[in-house]
């Protein structure tokens, strides 16, 4: 079984792209919803999370998102330590994860795979990119979040043209039609690699 890694910038649309490929029986591993759940069921990460973060962290044993975003995304350094503490474990969860799916390939979607260095753990990765006012306005529209928050989110990640070189495929997500285009190719070629 081959293990491939989805990945794209904020508002890139990922999620879609992975819908996609779940459309096509294709298992996908969704990174962010899983270390969400992580944070809030697992004792070990909650405690570690609140001693860096503040007990603020968690609300009635609920993770406390927009507390913890004002935290870390203006601070690299607290950003990274919560990484540390979360990353490990949504990596366990994930190979736990692939040992029970039965398929020629299954992929992992992660907002940051190439800024925290796990492109390594990866047979093949694709990239999803749209242009930054394109993504812009997505996020605008799905989080009605402020525009500083979310080019600050952005800044945390690496910019398309470093991470292009490193991608086995690119799916450019501007018209929906194209993307399917784009993902129904990929699948097929993918399929034949795995064959």
């Amino acid at each position: 079984m081959k293990i491939i890694g989805l990945t794209g910038g904020i508002g890139s649309g990922k999620t879609t792209v992975a819908k996609l490929f779940k459309e096509l029986g294709v298992p996908v591993y969704n990174s962010d919803l899983r270390a969400k759940k992580l944070m809030k069921n697992s004792k070990e990460i909650r405690t570690a999370v609140m001693d860096l973060l503040g007990k603020d962290s968690y609300v009635l044993e609920r993770l406390n998102k927009k507390y913890i975003a004002d935290k870390v995304f203006n601070n690299k350094e607290l950003l990274q330590k919560l990484n540390e503490i979360v990353h490990p474990a949504v990596r366990n969860d994930f190979l736990r994860w692939v040992k029970s799916r039965k398929a020629a390939y299954v992929i992992q979607e992660a907002a940051i795979l190439f800024e925290n260095n796990s492109y390594s753990n990866f047979d093949k990765i694709i990239l999803v990119k749209a242009p930054k006012q394109v993504r812009l306005e997505r996020i605008i529209a799905r989080d009605n979040g402020a525009k500083e928050e979310i080019l600050a989110r952005m800044e945390n990640q690496w910019d398309d043209s470093k991470k292009m070189p490193l991608s086995d495929y690119i799916i450019e997500n501007i018209d929906l039609d194209q993307t399917k285009l784009q993902v129904q190719q990929i699948h097929q070629q993918l399929t034949k690699i795995v064959a």
